[in-house]
């Protein structure tokens, strides 16, 4: 999932100050600093704050524990057969909605068929097309009832038939993107909070305004009702500063910058309470492969050869173990430990781009590099003028508009920060560059890069899938369709007393895992 560079921290919530009320089991609350979404429908999530709200609401069939392992959520087991190419999940009994009405096997199916629909596909609709008939779906030249999901409701059980052999797709359907959503979901306006919003996760949305979203803890959740029986997430606190704002009791869990972080492990009061935030994310620069001048791959070999990118990017981050070698960042199972980053070679570069017919950048048509903001762009562009003497200008969006524009007319140049959907390789390799993806923003296809990554989804093996991966990962140093430069990271103050405020690096924390120590 996409997210933005920089957590949004603009009014604190009229009233709230003091500290959390734990002394009544029944009033147990909490309030959290996060990002404000931009959809509550988990078939619209394409960013992860919006992740992080929706995942809380909706449930999916699986979920991913601390240590990165899928677990039961909904489904209580799953078998493979046909050698994998199908999977049966079975459901739990008696699930319910938080209204209390069934959850049946029908209503995954449903819920799922929502992310390839052609008239409104999700952002992340790449991560179904594993399903037999999904892409005809999505490209609109197949039907609904063709694709490789059927539900048994009697039996409840939902079956889902696969292309290939996919080992990795009961972790897929962990994330956010495939939680199970009622009926009356089509209906948009059920998706605002209010008494109608019905929720299959630990909590529904009872309220929101500018500044907050208030959670009510579902009472019928299939794990039991969650400890804290409301959450308060504060979006909007001014412009204050996120450890001003906690010092003064008014908030039990906020993010900081690692800035902060760097003397708040100095102090005597606040360093106990200090929490770091891993992030399963990747930040990379890419190109519109699609039209001139970055059609050429001569062109994209010497911009990744000009720059030395990792010294700009260490020149940028705090930690240098964030200074990106690969697509793939650590953590995620498999991930090789080869430095697949162009290699800085500025002979090659000029070399390369005179090949191209624009030898010292004469003749080089005008390039914008269009970004939401970060550290590294100004850098970037002078760069490429010193060594190449090709001039880039810069444009700098708001958060979502640029997002928008990624999906629908790619910039020239542009960067992105992902965060993993689920812990495996492909969802930073396949997911985003291979053929026809919807999340290939530049746009780029390459047949080798295809057939590597359809070969590590098919292997039985972890020797061979690792392998089909790495010679993945060797087409895209090559053919430079995207530069990584750093992985995330990021940290946290969490109050005395409240357990269970980790997070994996997917989505942030599980709020129905979050309790008072008393």
């Amino acid at each position: 999932m996409r997210r933005p560079l920089a957590i949004v921290l603009v009014a604190l919530l009229a009233g709230a100050c003091g500290t959390s009320q734990i002394d009544d089991p029944k009033s147990a609350s909490a309030r959290i600093l996060v990002s404000p979404p931009t959809t509550l429908d988990p078939a619209r999530v394409g960013d992860a704050q919006s992740g992080a709200l929706v995942g809380q609401s909706f449930e999916s069939l699986t979920t991913v524990d601390q240590s990165l392992q899928v677990r039961p959520a909904l489904a209580e087991s799953w078998r493979a057969e046909d050698g994998g190419s199908r999977i049966v999940f079975q459901l739990r009994p008696d699930l319910r909605f938080s209204d209390g009405t069934p959850l049946r096997a029908s209503d995954v199916v449903r819920s799922w068929l929502r992310l390839i629909d052609p008239t409104t596909p999700s952002p992340l609709a790449s991560l179904l097309l594993d399903v037999r008939g999904a892409t005809e779906r999505l490209d609109g030249s197949g039907s609904a009832e063709a694709v490789g999901l059927a539900a048994d409701d009697d039996a409840e059980t939902v079956t889902v038939d696969l292309v290939r052999p996919v080992a990795e797709f009961p972790t897929i359907i962990a994330g956010p993107t495939f939680g199970i959503v009622p009926p009356e979901t089509d209906d948009h306006a059920v998706l605002r909070a209010g008494t109608r919003f019905v929720a299959s996760g630990g909590y529904r949305v009872i309220s929101e305004d500018d500044s907050s979203i208030v959670l009510a803890a579902n009472p019928v959740y299939w794990a039991g009702q969650p400890a804290l029986s409301s959450i308060t997430l504060i979006t909007d606190i001014g412009g204050a500063s996120p450890v001003d704002v906690y010092e003064r009791g008014s908030l039990d869990y906020a993010p900081i910058s690692v800035a902060d972080a760097g003397w708040i492990a100095y102090d005597r009061s606040l360093g106990p309470q200090l929490r770091q935030r891993p992030s399963l994310s990747t930040d990379f620069y890419g190109f519109d492969t699609s039209r001139a001048p970055f059609d050429d791959v001569r062109v994209r070999q010497a911009f990744g050869a000009a720059v030395d990118w990792r010294r700009v990017a260490k020149l940028g981050v705090p930690d240098p173990s964030m200074v990106a070698t690969s697509m793939v960042p650590p953590g995620i199972p498999g991930r090789g430990d080869r430095d697949v980053v162009p290699k800085h070679d500025v002979a090659t570069a000029k070399r390369l781009l005179a090949e191209a017919g624009y030898p010292d950048g004469k003749g080089f048509p005008d390039v914008t590099l269009t970004t939401s903001g970060n550290g590294y762009d100004q850098a970037v562009v002078t760069e490429l003028h010193r060594v190449l003497g090709v001039t880039v200008q810069q444009e700098t969006m708001a958060f979502e508009p640029y997002f928008d524009r990624l999906d629908t007319d790619p910039p020239q140049m542009w960067f992105l920060s992902w965060v993993a959907d689920y812990p495996g390789r492909n969802d930073f390799l396949g997911v985003l560059l291979k053929s026809g993806a919807s999340n290939d923003y530049g746009r780029w296809s390459s047949t080798e890069f295809d057939t590597a990554i359809d070969a590590a989804r098919a292997a039985t093996d972890d020797a061979t899938r690792d392998a089909a991966y790495d010679r993945a990962e060797a087409v895209v140093q090559r053919d430079v369709p995207v530069i990584p430069m750093s992985y995330g990271a990021g940290w946290a103050l969490a109050r005395d007393g409240l357990l269970g405020a980790n997070e994996n690096g997917l989505v942030g924390l599980r709020f129905a895992g979050l309790a008072w120590d008393r």
